[in-house]
């Protein structure tokens, strides 16, 4: 833990919060109490976190493999095993990342475990204030804007309301990387069935922001990029590994996945 004086540990933070679900151990009872509803009270929801996660590491993967050196993560939170810059050096080995986030101990955290890393470096922000993470001197040191540059906004736009703007992000954004770059999008989907309705109630009770979008909105979130194949589809079916005879295929996940997985989904687009 870092230095209880540097963190508010009267308000969940969806960053502890999210780190409590998938098995971490950096969140404080308020955190527990948030993550316990969902474990307590809509059993299976934990799916959603776990099918987010892997997407995540699948899509890394492509786009290193796709020859993109430098990464974005917009809202990291805590770092757990698989990081992106872990998987992107698998591949990569000089791969550079940024990750950018607005809760106090991630970066705490972010730096204790990247102190002897030239290549990743974690920033305090808000993505909201995309002109002040374009001009932060680690942003303009790790990352050269006149090369492709993926940019991830893994399960974060979700909590940002219409009002704030989110697809005025992800232009933005956009509009700052060169031809060839990437975006990846991972976000809560709505289902119109009970479990959508608590999941985003709860989020709604405790952060005061929140909003589940359909396909169709999650999509308009992309603006001009070409989405890729398989376009936007529940995470559990993006790019799902098929490991068959030590080869690892991409191809289509025939398993019928849970209510709680089609509650996130995700799409990777390129920048034309």
């Amino acid at each position: 833990m870092t230095d209880q004086t540097q963190v508010d540990q009267s308000k969940p933070s969806i960053a502890r919060v999210y780190d409590y679900m998938l098995g971490g151990k950096d969140n404080y009872a308020v955190d527990r109490e948030v993550g316990d509803f969902f474990f307590k009270d809509l059993p299976g929801s934990v799916d959603i976190a776990y099918s987010n996660r892997r997407a995540l590491t699948r899509a890394v993967a492509e786009i290193a493999n796709s020859g993109i050196r430098q990464f974005l993560d917009m809202g990291s939170g805590l770092p757990t095993s698989d990081n992106v810059h872990q998987v992107a050096g698998q591949h990569l080995p000089d791969a550079r990342t940024v990750y950018v986030d607005n809760d106090p101990i991630v970066l705490a955290h972010g730096r204790a475990l990247l102190e002897t890393d030239e290549r990743t470096t974690v920033i305090q922000a808000d993505l909201r204030d995309a002109e002040e993470i374009r001009k932060h001197p680690e942003v303009e040191r790790l990352i050269d804007f006149t090369q492709p540059v993926a940019v991830i906004f893994s399960a974060t736009l979700h909590h940002l309301a219409d009002a704030e703007k989110p697809a005025d992000v992800v232009r933005y954004w956009s509009g700052q990387v060169p031809t060839g770059s990437m975006v990846y999008i991972s976000h809560f989907r709505s289902g119109s069935n009970d479990e959508t309705r608590a999941a985003e109630a709860k989020l709604q009770n405790t952060f005061g922001r929140g909003r589940w979008r359909t396909d169709d909105e999650i999509l308009e979130l992309f603006g001009d990029l070409q989405v890729q194949e398989p376009g936007l589809v529940p995470c559990a079916l993006w790019r799902p590994a098929d490991v068959a005879d030590g080869v690892t295929r991409i191809g289509t996940d025939q398993r019928e996945i849970s209510v709680w997985e089609r509650l996130i989904s995700a799409a990777l687009a390129r920048k034309p």
